[in-house]
């Protein structure tokens, strides 16, 4: 069986969640990882895998042979630049997660991928990826009901990410969770309009640089747009120590919850959940993303090109196994 050969940009905690992702799967195996760092400092998990310079993937003499490149950077700074950058001359994935800018950045990958008659995936993990088709879904069967989105309590690697970004900030973990009440009031069948600060509070911890401003970082972090912009956000600086005893795992948690009302007169309630929990957040959406890496390819293989989110990616694409397997799952 030829596999699927998989290129990594990125070896942070998404990359290596990645790695192992490819691992689990028969059908691929992981060709080569870039990064920005020095490569001879870098140590993957899979033997007999070369690591290069991103600056590589820049060199058309030198292109590396793989079939489809997942895009492991930020959604911050890391992938608006470098999705439709490369978009041109790979099939590509990525889980950019800045759901205010999804459209935006779509165009831009587009229009990349049109031009060089690849196939993109973005937004492919799991808040964007398959939270967003649960939404549609539950939209979509029942009209008389609104959905609500909470996340955590858990580690948000994006807006972690994004506080890092910060100067001064040498490292960082932020917690998304669910306001009590408001997840209290959906179960219960009620149809409140929150706001998105209503829903969740956030919780910082910094490390800061030796001699850093304090109270700068603490501003730029609740001032963020996009991200902690109107929510209640504690932001707690503490030492690097503190940050490996107590801050080292990524675990996550997620609900999607649809309220709802069926029957001639609406007169019948509905209630519409998934729940998520993962001990690892990177690993779980590198999962998703080598699936969605496979619909990648075998689109292309079949002459499509251009940029796709899951909402336009049917199921089965992603699926490896038979078609008797598929059809199981019905």
């Amino acid at each position: 069986m030829e596999k699927i050969k998989i290129g990594i940009l990125g070896y942070g905690n998404l990359g290596k969640g990645v790695e192992c992702a490819v691992k689990q799967n028969e059908d691929m195996e992981l060709a080569a990882v870039f990064t920005r760092r020095n490569p001879q400092t870098v140590k993957i998990l899979t033997s007999n895998v070369p690591v290069f310079s991103a600056d590589v993937l820049d060199d058309g003499m030198k292109r590396p042979v793989f079939d489809v490149l997942i895009a492991c950077g930020g959604s911050a700074a890391d992938l608006p630049q470098q999705t439709p950058r490369y978009a041109e001359y790979y099939n590509i994935v990525d889980s950019y997660d800045n759901h205010n800018k999804a459209a935006e950045h779509f165009v831009r990958v587009d229009r990349a991928a049109r031009l060089g008659k690849k196939l993109a995936v973005i937004c492919a993990g799991w808040d964007p990826g398959i939270f967003s088709l649960s939404r549609v879904i539950a939209a979509a069967a029942f009209p008389q009901g609104e959905n609500y989105t909470f996340w955590g309590s858990g580690v948000s690697q994006g807006h972690s990410d994004a506080v890092r970004k910060i100067e001064g900030v040498k490292d960082a973990r932020q917690y998304t969770i669910p306001a009590d009440e408001a997840v209290r009031m959906v179960r219960g069948g009620h149809m409140p309009v929150l706001e998105a600060g209503q829903k969740h509070v956030r919780e910082c911890f910094v490390v800061a640089e030796e001699g850093a401003d304090y109270e700068k970082i603490r501003n730029e972090i609740v001032n963020m747009p996009d991200y902690f912009q109107g929510y209640t956000t504690a932001v707690h600086f503490i030492s690097e120590e503190e940050m490996k005893e107590k801050h080292s795992t990524l675990h996550h948690a997620g609900m999607m919850i649809r309220p709802a009302r069926t029957g001639w007169e609406n007169s019948s309630n509905a209630l519409y959940e998934l729940r998520l929990r993962m001990d690892s957040n990177p690993e779980f959406c590198g999962c998703i993303m080598c699936a969605y890496a496979r619909a990648a390819f075998r689109l292309n293989s079949e002459g499509h090109s251009g940029c796709r989110t899951v909402f336009d990616i049917p199921a089965g694409k992603t699926f490896y196994g038979s078609r008797r397997e598929l059809f199981g799952m019905l």
